[in-house]
């Protein structure tokens, strides 16, 4: 924020000094990441590298992944089967964190539910959304077991903290003429609700349940080997890490990316439908 210093000279006459307390914050951070970086660096272990081999062989990798991708361990049929576990985890923790979280914001938005209630509510998600993805996957690993429980479970918990925030945040924006003409009526809170808070804000909680499902997708990738859900993550971990086979790792990068890029198609073209007026 821009900040403005006055000064009277001896005349009498106001000098008048704009600055930006904004620069000075950027400046130091800025200072504090490069030393943060610096030092990270003098705490490698730099024994035993060879830097130019290192060099020859990643580079090598990187051409055998990438140029000559194929499939060794497992079939095109079954690449595709395995795509659609992944999507299926994603659609799945997606759709229920997004039910639970559309009630659960209602509790939230400071406009439809008492402060008392919002101001608790939003305690309890910023707390579930501190914890990343991850960590809840590995936790209902170990509570419930690997599997696809685990990775839907954590997922669903990070989902519904993450909608909460952007629901509610949506539901504060209805416009305040919406709630008067209602109540004038005689419209009773849910009836409010389904008349004029979910019309006004439809659109919003679409947008933002797709973009937590591309989100989903990319955490399902991860967790189909941490928590053992399977999927078209767990292939590449098979892949990277027990048949070290260059060539099927390249393969199913391939895969995600494609999926991973129809996604961000259709997340296009929603906003294009939906918001035309922000999608330039």
């Amino acid at each position: 924020m821009e900040a403005t210093y006055m000064k009277r000279k001896k005349d009498g006459r106001i000098h008048i000094k704009s600055g930006n307390k904004g620069d000075g914050v950027i400046r130091w951070t800025l200072m504090i990441l490069t030393l943060l970086t610096v030092v990270s660096f003098l705490f490698f272990n730099y024994a035993g590298l060879d830097l130019g081999s290192a060099i020859t062989e990643t580079a090598y990798n990187l051409k055998v992944m990438f140029l000559e991708p194929t499939l060794n361990h497992f079939d095109f049929g079954e690449a595709i089967y395995q795509v659609g576990i992944t999507l299926g985890l994603a659609f799945l923790a997606t759709i229920i964190g997004a039910v639970i979280a559309f009630f659960l914001s209602l509790m939230a938005a400071t406009n439809l539910a008492p402060l008392w209630v919002s101001r608790m509510v939003r305690v309890f998600v910023a707390i579930i959304r501190a914890v990343p993805t991850v960590l809840w996957v590995l936790i209902f690993a170990i509570a419930a077991g690997l599997g696809s429980e685990a990775a839907v479970l954590g997922m669903l918990f990070h989902s519904i903290a993450y909608l909460v925030k952007a629901f509610s945040e949506a539901f504060e924006e209805v416009d305040k003429g919406i709630f008067e003409a209602l109540q004038s009526t005689g419209a009773n809170w849910w009836h409010i609700v389904k008349s004029g808070v979910v019309p006004s804000t439809f659109t919003y909680l679409l947008s933002w349940t797709f973009l937590r499902f591309e989100i989903n997708f990319g955490v399902a990738v991860a967790m189909g080997a941490a928590a053992g859900a399977g999927g078209i993550g767990f292939e590449l971990f098979m892949a990277s890490s027990f048949y070290f086979d260059m060539r099927e790792v390249g393969f199913i990068t391939y895969a995600i990316f494609i999926i991973a890029f129809l996604l961000e198609i259709i997340s296009t073209r929603l906003k294009k439908r939906y918001f035309p007026a922000t999608s330039d």
